[in-house]
Formats: C-alpha cells, sequence, structure tokens
C-alpha cells in the first residue's frame, strides 16, 4: 500500500436526480497519487467506493457553504481538468478540518506540477476567482472553460499555475478593502472611488478599540455619506470562532453587536454570496428619527494565511423593496478583516478590523452631523463587543462550526411614535422546476457518475427510508382542524401582543429540536408544527395540592372523549401558601400506533420518565429570571416528581415542581414576579434512536402577565376506586 499523506472521516455531498442533497459518512485516504474514499475504515486491501487520481491537472474548488437538513456544511470539489465530469465533493461541520484537507490535497498537486517543471523551477500559485475578470457573473466551471486554452499552453512553460476556484468570486459592485493597491492602480480608479483606500488617521481609542478616519482625497463629498471609519481590535479566540459568531444571523448576535436588531435572509446566490435584509438598533433620539434597515450583498472567504474576509455592499432586490416606517439606508462599503496572531499564553489571539462606510439617509443624516458619527461608532462598537463575549464565555472546547444561515425564528416588534410595525422574515424565491431540474442532473452527472452498485443502492435506500420517515412524521399531524369552539378554560386565550393574564399558542419555531442527523452531528432544527392542538387553559387554586384535574366535570379532555378525540394533559402543580396549578389541554384525533408518542402514552413510567422533556423560555421578564430559569431542555421526569395517570382516551402528567429543592428555589423567584413575565413552555417527547428522529412537539404554550387573583377553586369529582 502506497504511503497515505493524510486521512480521516469526511462527509460526501451530492444531489439526487430529484434535486434534493444528500451527505455521506465515508472515510477519505489520500496518497501521492490517488483520492480514495470507503464506507468504512479500509482493512486488508478493501476496495475503494471511488478514486481519483491526483496529478498537475487536478484543481480544487472551493463551493463555501451548502445548507442540507437544517445544519449547514462546507463543501469542497476535487477534479482534473481533462475530466471534469469525474470529481470527488467531499465536506465536513468543521471549517478547519476542510482546510486541513484543502493544504494536504493542494500539496500534493504542487509536488506533481514541481516534478513536470525541467530546470528545477518551481510552479506559480496563485488564487483564481472566478467571475471576476469578466462582464458576467460566470461560474466556476465556466471560467475553467474560459481558460482552458491557456492552460494547455502552460503544460509546456517552466512556470506551472495551480488555480484554486472560490463560487463566482465576489459581486463586481463589491469592493475589496482589504486588498493593498499600489499607486498605479489607485490612480487608474481614481474617478471609481469616493476616496482612498490606503490613508488613515487614528480618531480616538475607545473600549479598548482604535477608531480610524479616512483621509479623503476629493473636493466634494455629499452631506449625508460618512467618511469611512474602521475598528480595530484585538480577540482571544480562533479566526474560526470570530467567523461563525460574525456570520450568525440568530439571536445570539444581540449578546455581542448592540446595533443589531433583526436579520434574514433574502437569497442565497452561492456558497459565498448572500442578500441580506437587516434592521439597525439605532439609540440617537428614536422618538424624532425614524429607524433604519439595511438590503445588502455579503461576500466572504478565507485566505492562504487562514484570515477571513467579509465584505458588505448595499444593492436593491425585488423581494426585498422598502418598508413602511423605515429608511433604508446604503452601504457604500464594509465589512470585516479577520486576521490571525501570534497565541500569547497558550491562548489564541485574532486581529478583528471592522471598516464601514454608510450613508443613513432621512434629515437626521444630512443636517445633524452627530447623528451620522454616532450611529457609526454604536456599529463599530461590535468589535468591542465580540472581545467581550469570548472574555466572558468559558465552553468553547467544541471545534467551530459553519454558521447556520438560517432566518431568525420570529421578527420582533418595532417601535415607531408609539406605533408597534411587525418586520416579517424575507423568503428566497424557490427555484423553479427546470432549474431544479437542470442543477440535478448536472450534480448527479459530476458526483455519483462512477460510483459503484453497492453505494447508488445505498443512496436508494436511504431514499425510501427519509420518505418513509417524513411519511411517518405526516401521519401523526391530524387530516382535518379541530373544532376549538367547543373547548374552554377559565384562563382565556388572547393572541394579541402586549395583553396581559391569557395564554396563546406559541410558534414551533421558538424552539429548536433534534435533527434527523442529530445521532451523527449533534444538528438541532426548529421544531416547526406541533403534533396536537392546544385547546384550553385551566388556572386553578386551593389549599391543597390538585390531583388528577381530568376529573372535573366539563373540562376540555371530558369534552374531546365525548367527541372521540385523544388529550394529553400537563397539570403544572406550584406549592405555595396557596397551591396552584396551571393545566394545559392538547388533543388530538388518534395517535399513530408504533409512534414515538405511541410509545410515551402506553408505556410504563420509567419509560415516561426517562422521555418527557420541558423546553422553558422567557422572552420578557427580568435578567435574574431569564438567567434562573434558562432556555435549556430539561427531563421532567428526572428532575421532578411526576404521576401518569392514563385514562381511556388521555394521559394526564401531574407535574409536582416543588418536589425538587433547585425547581422550588427558582420558582420562588418566579412566583414574586409572574405578573410581569411572559413565559414559553414547549413539551415534547425526547427521540434517542435514530428511527425516532427528528423530535416533534406534543404542543407548545405562552402564557403572559398571569395574575394569582384569577385563579379559581375547581370543583373535582371524587377518585373512584
Amino acid at each position: 500500500m502506497s504511503k497515505v499523506i493524510y486521512e480521516g472521516w469526511m462527509v460526501r455531498y451530492g444531489r439526487r436526480k430529484i434535486g434534493r442533497s444528500f451527505i455521506h459518512r465515508r472515510y477519505f485516504v489520500l496518497e501521492p497519487r490517488l483520492l480514495a474514499y470507503y464506507k468504512k475504515k479500509p482493512q486488508d486491501n478493501r476496495v475503494p467506493i471511488k478514486t481519483l487520481l491526483i496529478d498537475g491537472n487536478c484543481r480544487v474548488e472551493d463551493r463555501g457553504l451548502k445548507a442540507h437538513h437544517g445544519h449547514t456544511l462546507y463543501v469542497l470539489s476535487v477534479y482534473n481538468k481533462k475530466d471534469k465530469y469525474n470529481r470527488i465533493t467531499m465536506a465536513a461541520f468543521n471549517i478547519q478540518e476542510v482546510f486541513i484537507w484543502k493544504e494536504k490535497i493542494e500539496f500534493v498537486i504542487d509536488q506533481h506540477q514541481e516534478s513536470q517543471v525541467p530546470n528545477g523551477n518551481k510552479y506559480v500559485s496563485f488564487e483564481y476567482k472566478s467571475g471576476m475578470d469578466n462582464g458576467r457573473n460566470a461560474s466556476s466551471s465556466d471560467c475553467e472553460s474560459q481558460f482552458s486554452a491557456q492552460e494547455d499552453e502552460d503544460d509546456n512553460r517552466p512556470h506551472l499555475l495551480r488555480r484554486t476556484t472560490m463560487g463566482n468570486g465576489p459581486p463586481a459592485s463589491v469592493f475589496d478593502w482589504t486588498q493593498e493597491f499600489d499607486s498605479e492602480l489607485t490612480n487608474q480608479n481614481a474617478n471609481n472611488q469616493v476616496f482612498s483606500r490606503k490613508h488613515w488617521r487614528l480618531l480616538q481609542c475607545q473600549n479598548g478599540l482604535r477608531i480610524f478616519e479616512e483621509l479623503l482625497e476629493v473636493d466634494y463629498l455629499p452631506r449625508s455619506c460618512s467618511r469611512a471609519m474602521k475598528a480595530v481590535g484585538v480577540v482571544e479566540a480562533s479566526c474560526e470562532e470570530v467567523f461563525e459568531l460574525i456570520m450568525s444571523m440568530d439571536a445570539t448576535r444581540f449578546d455581542w453587536d448592540c446595533s443589531f436588531q433583526y436579520g434574514s435572509i433574502v437569497e442565497e446566490v452561492d456558497g459565498h454570496t448572500a442578500i441580506l435584509h437587516h434592521v439597525l438598533q439605532l439609540d440617537w433620539f428614536p422618538i424624532f428619527v425614524w429607524p433604519r434597515d439595511l438590503c445588502y450583498v455579503r461576500y466572504w472567504r478565507r485566505n492562504d494565511d487562514g484570515s477571513y474576509v467579509v465584505l458588505f455592499r448595499s444593492r436593491e432586490h425585488e423581494n426585498c423593496g422598502p418598508r413602511p416606517g423605515f429608511v433604508r439606508a446604503h452601504i457604500e462599503s464594509g465589512g470585516f478583516n479577520i486576521s490571525p496572531l501570534k497565541p500569547r499564553n497558550g491562548k489564541h489571539r485574532t486581529q478583528v478590523q471592522h471598516l464601514m462606510q454608510i450613508d443613513l439617509k432621512g434629515w437626521g443624516a444630512g443636517y445633524v452631523s452627530s447623528f451620522q458619527q454616532h450611529c457609526l461608532l454604536q456599529m463599530l462598537n461590535s468589535v468591542a463587543g465580540l472581545r467581550e463575549w469570548f472574555s466572558q464565555t468559558d465552553e468553547r472546547s467544541a471545534p467551530p462550526r459553519i454558521p447556520a444561515m438560517d432566518n431568525m425564528a420570529r421578527a420582533p416588534a418595532l417601535s415607531k411614535k408609539n406605533v408597534k410595525l411587525q418586520e416579517s422574515s424575507v423568503h428566497p424565491t424557490p427555484p423553479s422546476f427546470n432549474q431544479i431540474n437542470a442543477a440535478s442532473q448536472n450534480s448527479g452527472r459530476r458526483d455519483g457518475h462512477s460510483e459503484q452498485i453497492s453505494e447508488e443502492e445505498q443512496e436508494a435506500s436511504q431514499t425510501k427510508h427519509e420518505n418513509n420517515v417524513k411519511r411517518t412524521g405526516s401521519e401523526e399531524e391530524p387530516v382535518n382542524q379541530i373544532d376549538l369552539s367547543c373547548f374552554s378554560g377559565n384562563l382565556r386565550r388572547d393572541d394579541r401582543d402586549n395583553t396581559r393574564d391569557c395564554w396563546r399558542i406559541s410558534d414551533g419555531n421558538n424552539f429548536r429540536v433534534r435533527s434527523k442527523h442529530f445521532c451523527f452531528d449533534k444538528s438541532k432544527v426548529h421544531a416547526g408544527k406541533h403534533l396536537l392542538d392546544l385547546v384550553a387553559v385551566d388556572w386553578f387554586k386551593d389549599t391543597k395540592r390538585m390531583d388528577h384535574v381530568v376529573r372535573r366535570q366539563g373540562c376540555a379532555a371530558q369534552v374531546a372523549s365525548e367527541k372521540g378525540l385523544f388529550s394529553v394533559v400537563f397539570n403544572l402543580q406550584v406549592p405555595a401558601s396557596t397551591h396552584y396549578s396551571m393545566v394545559f389541554y392538547f388533543v388530538t384525533r388518534e395517535i399513530v400506533p408504533g409512534s414515538l408518542l405511541q410509545r410515551f402514552v402506553d408505556g410504563d413510567d420509567e419509560f415516561r420518565n426517562s422521555r418527557l422533556k420541558l423546553i422553558p423560555s422567557v422572552p420578557k421578564g427580568s435578567w435574574i429570571v431569564r438567567q434562573s430559569v434558562g432556555s435549556t431542555p430539561c427531563l421532567l421526569g428526572k428532575a421532578v416528581d411526576c404521576n401518569y395517570i392514563r385514562g381511556p382516551n388521555y394521559l394526564e402528567v401531574d407535574v409536582d415542581i416543588g418536589s425538587s429543592t433547585v425547581a422550588n428555589g427558582v420558582l420562588g423567584l418566579v412566583i414574586g414576579v409572574i405578573t410581569s413575565l411572559v413565559v414559553d413552555m414547549a413539551f415534547l417527547v425526547q427521540a434517542n434512536a435514530t428511527e425516532e428522529l427528528p423530535e416533534r412537539l406534543i404542543g407548545a404554550v405562552r402564557v403572559s402577565h398571569i395574575e394569582l387573583s384569577s385563579a379559581i377553586v375547581p370543583k373535582l369529582d371524587p377518585e373512584t376506586s
């Protein structure tokens, strides 16, 4: 067997003929002249599933980020320019592992090219970004064909070229301010640039950052267009960790970016480019100044030295037009430059530069100079937020993951002059059938061309399994809507915002549950639609603990039983000088036989205690309460005492919160300020095995500003022996 240069587990990524992506865990082996992958770690001359001959004609294509079933992979494609349809596409969830493979494969290619060069001359290596040198946005394969003649000529020259393609390259409208230009190039582009990119002066030091301002070399600059400014700081984290956090557009961004209020993806152009919508949170006299939002293109890349570049530039998009109540700001140029520094005391160190030149538009930007500078400094201070976030976070031992570019689960309510405006998410336009069909055919021809029969059979088997899982999930959902008018509880339902002493159904996308591939990569996805319908909520009080509340005549569970429906009832028992119980009634037409929910309903108490899970959240409340309650999923049967009562058409779960000292302490903190809290709760059965995934919510509820005085004393029928 030849000498192995590098080996390890990676993911094979591809698309089937129907257009759906798939991944397979494979063991990749890189040898001096061969790249191959196996189903298992090779032993005893095991035959690989697929091989690719490595020589000086090979190329490594950086395909960037690709989404697959709620999580994101970083994808590389290795091919020979003499036979582009014979390629191996590999991916990983860990960005560092991907670039280790990239460097190893390029090292082997370099050795082959050097061996072909006479007189020992070395080849010239440079990074080619397709789509930059021509007038249209060409794909990487298009650009390879455009230069194929030149490459054939280069085969006979003493200086050989190894090109690494990176998607479509940055859009033509996005200026890369991280590149250093010589004076000649700067003079040539002087007519196209508003300011010189080379001259900066230190404006001030703030929050441990150096704030620089661009020195202008133009005679006139529009009043509303600010000078370019950048903040430079050092963060004790690796470049990958900083890059992951900067690319995120979810709730974690609130922890370090004080200018962020809401963000979503409008369109994902390719693995390196996306169109984003971004709402700014500016604190400069918000009563008088309208809020600002942005629609801009974001491009990113990783350089050979391990640094990352993220570039911004505003643009228009048909699916992201101007919004009522907002002023659309314009980014002239901006982004992040994330560069590695030498470690100190064994800790990673990264220099982060954040540049922004923005026109905030509106009368405030045009006539009040302090408004523009104040808001710009607020945005640049996100570098200080990054530094503090990493300095106060201990659990960073897990390898950095590629950020999933998901829309936020729910847009927050935005205020303008005491008027509440709800920001809606912008979703990308779905591709046409012809586009899906063409993409799937090309992908199948490239990635599955030389697969053996065993690999194709496995893919077909996995497709069938995925269809069965999808069918099972759909069977658990009610076919017809349940008439909710016949159910009632003493706590009223109100779906409006800012209402008090009421409940409403919480959106399942506010919670993250185990995905279909959790056993493989520990990923989680938004929960989505509930399995059961929440039809009523009761709020009781008494001098003693209230068990088996389904005994109450006329309760929602009894009404459901009369209509042939099945109920799952959760009775949260709150101990105090006066005992309280909040009862949630979840109803469905039937439970699918053999499903995880059916096994939970008909299982024994030991199984139920090991699977019943609660996901809490406090969207509105004091900081102390939110930190005490948290949002970590909890196995109720392991944390507190649960009593299960299985009736003819119902299952009641009595949860005694007072049975746990820790839960009782948190409850004592919550009960005193319950009128000021908004609490979300989701109930589900934990999935442990692959065939049980993905997890599905039994149901979720939001209770708002509950008043203790609104609880009533229930009249329970006596227990029957």
